[in-house]
């Protein structure tokens, strides 16, 4: 990776378009559940989104894998995706970039009040 993708992100878009091309070959109850996995996933992304890209490939191959199979995307996922993203992330109760937000406002705004008190 050349500093200019790095600073443009073009090796993130070369990237998710292989990512789409892939869940393109996926039948409809696995692309849908693509779909949800992106969205549940996201929260968990750090400011560049690099950070997902191992867990996305890894999921979407667990995706091609049970399709090619012939295994229901449910029996596999259950019914409970944000839950199985949230394991994927770093397990259950993982730090999302909300709640690193929350944390710095919550700490800036108790700094404050504490100065303006005393």
């Amino acid at each position: 990776m050349t500093f200019w993708e790095n600073i443009t992100g073009g090796d993130l878009t070369r990237e998710w378009t292989g990512f789409e091309a892939r869940a393109e070959a996926l039948p409809a109850d696995h692309r849908a559940a693509w779909e949800q996995i992106k969205a549940h996933l996201l929260p968990y992304s750090d400011f560049t989104g690099r950070n997902l890209v191992p867990i996305v490939d890894g999921a979407l191959g667990l995706l091609e894998e049970t399709a090619a199979d012939g295994q229901d995307v449910r029996d596999v996922l259950g019914d409970d995706i944000e839950g199985f993203c949230a394991a994927l992330a770093g397990g259950e109760g993982a730090r999302s970039h909300r709640d690193r937000w929350r944390e710095r406002l919550n700490g800036n705004v108790a700094r404050k009040l504490g100065r303006s008190g005393g």
